[in-house]
């Protein structure tokens, strides 16, 4: 997996491609957490290019969630396939994350 860090403003926007699990979650809890310990507070992940998320990539945004929340900042996510977002629902991470249709909506929630 490749994570892609921009920044517009104060906001990171981190595109994930390929797959988030067992494997990559590390990689990618390190850089999300790197992000947050440099100050961020609004983060947006960009699902466009990802494949594949498993139970170790919802405990990473957990994670950063409640992270941030501490810091009074905020995860959006955005740009999810219907299967991606699927597997959100079945979790019940819905109610946790808002999840717009893309970067541009994700930018607006801040």
């Amino acid at each position: 997996m490749e994570v892609l860090e921009k920044r517009q403003d104060e906001i990171c926007i981190l595109g994930l491609l390929g797959r988030l699990d067992s494997n990559t979650s590390p990689d990618f809890e390190k850089k999300i957490f790197d992000v947050i310990d440099h100050g961020t507070t609004s983060v947006v992940v960009d699902f466009e290019s990802l494949d594949y998320i498993s139970s170790a990539g919802l405990r990473v945004l957990l994670k950063a969630a409640k992270e941030l929340k501490r810091s009074e900042g905020k995860i959006v996510l955005c740009s999810m396939k219907d299967y991606i977002k699927e597997v959100f629902e079945i979790a019940g991470f819905v109610s946790l994350f808002p999840i717009v249709s893309s970067v541009g909506d994700a930018v607006k929630e801040f």
